[in-house]
């Protein structure tokens, strides 16, 4: 069985690996925004996923609300 949170760990690993490439003095203007590009991105796709589950976590009554009706 997969974490669920398998996903998410992945795009904070890829952010954190193009920031310190982006650090790095010799890339070429070009490559770097390239690259801030591709942290935009996987940030929108961070962001995306993590609404996604906030909005399936308020889906689902919480534990014992379905006792109290």
């Amino acid at each position: 069985m997969t974490d669920p949170l398998d996903e998410l760990r992945e795009l904070t690993a890829r952010l954190r690996d193009a920031a310190a490439r982006l650090r790095d003095d010799s890339l070429s203007a070009e490559e770097a925004a390239e690259l801030i590009e591709t942290c935009a991105s996987l940030a929108a796709e961070a962001g995306a996923e993590l609404d996604r589950r906030s909005r399936d976590a308020s889906a689902e009554p919480s534990a014992g609300q379905g006792e109290l009706l």
